[in-house]
């Protein structure tokens, strides 16, 4: 496969998965692989959504730790839509991972209502005008909520949803109750919230959540995640998901 001059291919060191990325664009970090994780005991032979798919690494993973039937990976910005068709390719998964390049607020022109198992969504974490605003256009969309906000994915994720469909985000902790509010609004009831720590002590910046479309109230706290040990080194866990141990 030729690549651009401004293309890499980097080794996931797990189960022979490999990506493309753009040096100048928005590269894949942790989050995502860390959802990944977390939505790896979705039922078998699921039909999944995974909203603003990038370069595909959710996508990607979830067809290796998962027995999935298909995933449609929604992505707005063409050219890396583009490239996320050919990580699609370089991994021979073109029988199980779609995308379809499209703003999420016109996917129902492509697809069908209440027909899917699962949501899985890496959304941009701030609010539009807010923080520091990268230059690069890919990565303004990629962080914040220029094209689509927390409300306009919780609300067509509904839609996209099965009854009892599960929905898995992994967010920014401080809009925690943002997340809580508009999920419960939009009937998806949360089930599971794993705070993720820096370190031991540290306070826990990212938060992944499992939610279901029309259930019933009840509300586990999963155990905490830990990043990195004192020493600046992976813990454990993080190797695991890792698949380095």
């Amino acid at each position: 496969m030729k690549l651009k001059e401004d293309e890499r291919i980097d080794d996931l060191e797990y189960k022979g998965l490999k990506i493309i990325q753009n040096r100048e664009g928005f590269c894949f970090g942790t989050d995502s692989v860390l959802l990944s994780d977390y939505a790896k005991n979705i039922k078998q032979k699921a039909n999944v959504i995974d909203i603003g798919t990038g370069t595909g690494i959710i996508g990607l993973l979830l067809c290796k730790k998962t027995n999935l039937n298909k995933i449609y990976g929604i992505e707005i910005q063409e050219d890396v839509a583009n490239l996320a068709r050919k990580n699609i390719e370089l991994n021979n998964l073109t029988n199980r991972f779609e995308i379809i390049n499209e703003n999420i607020k016109n996917i129902f022109k492509i697809l069908e209502t209440n027909k899917f198992d699962v949501v899985v969504t890496n959304p941009p974490y701030k609010k539009a005008e807010t923080g520091i605003v990268n230059k690069e256009e890919t990565q303004i969309i990629s962080r914040h909520e220029v094209e689509c906000t927390l409300e306009d994915i919780i609300k067509i994720s509904y839609r996209l949803m099965k009854d009892c469909g599960e929905f898995y985000m992994i967010h920014r902790a401080e809009r925690l109750v943002d997340i809580m509010h508009l999920l419960r609004e939009n009937k998806i009831e949360p089930k599971n919230i794993r705070f993720v720590h820096p370190k031991q002590n540290e306070k826990p910046n990212l938060i992944l959540i499992r939610a279901v479309r029309n259930a019933k109230e009840f509300l586990k706290i999963d155990k905490p995640l830990i990043i990195y040990k004192d020493n600046g080194e992976y813990t454990d866990e993080i190797l695991e998901i890792y698949g380095r141990k």
